[in-house]
Formats: structure tokens, sequence, C-alpha cells
């Protein structure tokens, strides 16, 4: 397999850690990009969506993994949004940018014009295609590695109570104008355990009907969990519209702030049908 854009495949293995390119035969198959099958006369055409097929159930499952061992009182809801938070197309193509995975794509010559190699879309199917690779030449174990990778740096943002950009409260916010509400309010619902160890309890609504319930030892933490819960309770594309009150106040019943998920300004992206988000 020649060199394509400066970069070898070998090259790629050795920035990545991952040994030598002779025992991973579906390697170049993981970089071969549609357009340059498309363009190859005779022989048999193969390119990487089927491995990125294989690759988006793969990742999914390691990062499913990972996040129930780092996240252990979470429940689905809040699994499910971290989970896209971390493998969703964006994400992955951030961490392909990181790793110069564009520059070891064999594209074809129209897609190369069209500047294709950097396309957040053939980033992600790329990314996803190399930890298909890794998992069929060199078992689970391999492609659970590179998994970790992969989502290593948005993880320690979550585990850090980083939204990735944005707290719940402003997510919940910018949700429900967009449907062309007014913005969330937040109520004080009351305060519970002695002075030493107070807790507060936070309703948030939304055209008079409650959204969510939190509970936090100060109300700022009270009102990012109930948005949080509004969040998670609602998941949705647009998880703005007032939900089932008794649904809702139970996905927090019993759970202070902060157990099991991240905390206050843990993650709220949206989780897409299959977790890599809208850009798709």
């Amino acid at each position: 397999m020649g060199k394509v854009l400066g970069m070898l495949p070998s090259e790629l293995l050795r920035r990545l850690d991952l040994g030598v390119e002779g025992d991973l035969p579906h390697l170049e198959e993981a970089l071969t990009h549609p357009s340059f099958s498309n363009e190859q006369r005779g022989g048999r055409r193969v390119d990487n969506q089927r491995l990125e097929f294989l690759g988006d159930a793969v990742l999914g499952l390691c990062v499913t993994e990972l996040l129930m061992e780092r996240f252990p009182g979470a429940r689905e809801g809040e699994l499910s949004m971290m989970r896209s938070a971390l493998v969703n197309t964006d994400a992955l193509a951030a961490w392909a940018r990181g790793v110069e995975l564009g520059a070891a794509l064999r594209v074809g010559r129209g897609a190369e014009v069209a500047g294709e190699r950097d396309q957040t879309n053939v980033l992600a199917d790329a990314t996803e295609a190399l930890v298909a690779a890794l998992y069929l030449d060199r078992g689970f174990e391999s492609a659970r590695a590179l998994s970790r990778k992969i989502v290593a740096s948005p993880l320690a943002q979550l585990a850090s109570g980083s939204m990735l950009g944005r707290d719940a409260k402003s997510e919940l916010q910018e949700r429900v104008q967009a449907r062309g509400a007014a913005s969330p309010r937040y109520r004080l619902m009351g305060t519970e355990g002695p002075d030493h160890d107070r807790a507060f309890l936070v309703a948030v609504e939304v055209e008079g009907k409650v959204i969510g319930t939190g509970r936090g030892r100060s109300k700022k933490l009270a009102e990012q969990a109930a948005a949080r819960a509004a969040l998670v309770a609602c998941a949705a594309p647009e998880p703005a519209t007032p939900c089932d009150e008794r649904a809702t106040a139970e996905a927090l019943e019993g759970a202070p702030e902060g157990r099991g998920a991240p905390p206050a300004g843990g993650a709220s992206s949206e989780p897409p049908m299959n977790d890599r988000g809208p850009s798709r």
C-alpha cells in the first residue's frame, strides 16, 4: 500500500502505538474511502463502509462498558446521554483530526479536490472502521484499548463535571426556547436534613408544568440537577416538551445530586438513535 498525502499506514500505527502494519490485514480496507474504490477499474472494490458499520457497534459497546465502570450509579438515560456526547460524529472526527487520520486515507481524485479527506463524516467513519479492523484482526481487547483512547479526552471532561462546553441549565434553556416557549423557571420546593448537611429540593417548570426535579447541597447545584433530570426524562431530539411530572420526579427520586452521575454540569448532549449525533 503506497504513501498517501504524506503519511504511511505504518506511521499512523506508530502514532497510535498499534504495532506493525503486517498483522492488521483489514487496515487498508479501513483506510479506503468509497470514492477511491469507485475509481478503480476491475477487481474487487473494497471500501471502509462495512467496517464502519461494525466499528459503530464495537465502539458503542466499549464506551458503554467504560461509562458503566466510571459512573456506577448513573441511570440509563444519563448513560445514554453521556455515550452520545462521547461517540457522536463531531467527537469522533475531532479525535481523528488530532491523530491526523485523514492524512492516511485513500480517497478518489474528485474527493481529494473537494476536500472530503477532512470532512467530519468521512473522519468519523474512518475512526469506526479502524476500531473494526482492530476487532477483526486482533480481538476485542485491542478494540477496547483503542476505543478508550478515542474517548479519553471528552471522558475526562465528563468525569470532572464539565458539560463539554455548556451546563445543564443552558442546554435546557436553549432547547426550550427553540420550541418557542418561555425560559424554564426554577422553584425551590423545600429543604431537608440538618443545617450542617442541608439539601435543597428544586423543580424546573416550563409553561407551568414540572419537567424535572433535583437535589443539591446548594440551590445552584439543585437547579443543575433539576435541569439534567429534565433533559434525561425527556430524552428526545428536543426534550423541552413538558413531560409527565411523575415520571420526571422518579428520574431523580432517592438520588442525591452527583451520585453516580457527573457532578453538577454533567453530560447533556442530545441522544440520537444511533449515538452518532445530528451531523450524520
